[in-house]
């Protein structure tokens, strides 16, 4: 959790909020830290003695904690507590069949307004979160859509002759190739859904991050819908891709994630995760198009993968190529109600893959960071 948090351990304490338990010796000098209490499961041992499972978070990571049996202020102290609450914690790394293990002693939570001497709570809440804090999901599911950012006649003569070329080099519209480009375009809307929830289920339902377009008035935002500024937009996905354990597109390394972090480079925002990797890879990102479509042989977009998975197909009365005229019109809810049709397959594509084919694979177990 670096240098915000309070230890008589920095060094190993820094080790154990960042979840890289392996790299840890045996260490028994007790801690006082402040965390964001996430979840609670509530288990037992092989002889029936209650434990707790307690998921910690700060702005670097999220990592689990036991609480045993032999310290019952801190076992009772936080089935009292609500998720999401701050918490003081005391404890111990310590070495369970050669694992190192957080041990929790004591927990206590803060009152609300409550502000420990000499510490910013601030800083346990990544301020990109705040915004989004509850969409937070294991399994991140995420499209986006992206359209032109500038007119060709603003453009120096010589990018404007390389983008020429371009286009004509594509056989394709001025516009689409503007759009497909982060150096010309930009992204509106960012769809993302919980991959493990059941379809129909109040857990399934998709929200959108959208950029409002100049000149328009949005009447009525539904509930689903969220508007805010690019550099907005991106912080957010970042902030949540960085607390997932899998993010899954479908063509995301071909397109989104490299339009992603370019548009974040210009920004001058952080790519937190690292979501192109080996396209081998299944964590942390899960890019389907390369899973189900042998590499891309064949008509390959995913409206065709849904036809054959039997899934309904996300391309109704819009698609791809008329996302940048209608946001020149201002359909901002338009264009996200299409991005979130496509959230909602690609879902169900994984749920299909995840049961027919990653339950059966050694990489697919779970890989917390």
């Amino acid at each position: 959790m670096g240098e915000q948090l309070v230890s008589n351990d920095e060094q190993n304490l820094r080790i154990v909020m960042a979840g890289n338990l392996s790299e840890l010796r045996a260490a028994d000098h007790e801690w006082d830290v402040y965390a964001q209490l996430r979840s609670i499961k509530e288990l037992q041992t092989k002889n029936g003695k209650p434990y707790l499972v307690v998921e910690l978070a700060d702005l670097h990571g999220v990592v689990e904690g036991k609480i045993w049996d032999n310290a019952p202020q801190a076992m009772a102290a936080a089935k009292e507590t609500a998720a999401g609450a701050i918490v003081k914690l005391r404890g111990k790394v310590k070495m369970w069949n050669e694992q190192a293990q957080i041990v929790i002693e004591r927990l206590k939570a803060l009152e609300p307004g409550e502000q420990p001497e000499g510490f910013d709570l601030d800083q346990l809440v990544d301020p990109a979160l705040q915004s989004v804090e509850d969409l937070i999901c294991g399994t991140l599911v995420f499209d986006i859509e992206t359209v032109p950012a500038v007119e060709m006649g603003d453009l120096p003569e010589t990018v404007a002759g390389a983008l020429s070329d371009n286009v004509a080099k594509k056989d394709m519209d001025l516009g689409a190739v503007m759009g497909m480009s982060p150096f010309f375009g930009k992204v509106v809307s960012l769809a993302i859904g919980d991959g493990e929830a059941e379809p129909g289920s109040d857990a399934a339902q998709v929200t959108v991050l959208a950029v409002p377009p100049e000149g328009f008035e949005i009447d009525e935002c539904p509930p689903w819908l969220r508007l805010m500024s690019e550099a907005d937009l991106l912080r957010a996905f970042w902030a949540l891709a960085s607390k997932a354990e899998c993010v899954v597109s479908y063509n995301g390394r071909g397109f989104d994630v490299p339009f992603l972090v370019a548009r974040s480079m210009i920004h001058g925002i952080p790519a937190r995760v690292d979501l192109v990797s080996s396209k081998w890879s299944l964590r942390p990102h899960l890019d389907l198009f390369e899973l189900v479509t042998q590499r891309g042989r064949g008509p390959s977009k995913l409206d065709v993968v849904c036809w054959a998975l039997g899934i309904e197909s996300p391309k109704g009365v819009m698609d791809g190529s008329m996302v940048a005229p209608a946001y020149a019109a201002g359909e901002i809810v338009k264009i996200a109600e299409y991005n979130a049709h496509d959230v909602r397959a690609t879902s169900a594509v994984y749920h299909k893959c995840r049961d027919m084919i990653l339950r059966y694979r050694a990489d697919w177990a779970p890989n917390r960071r």
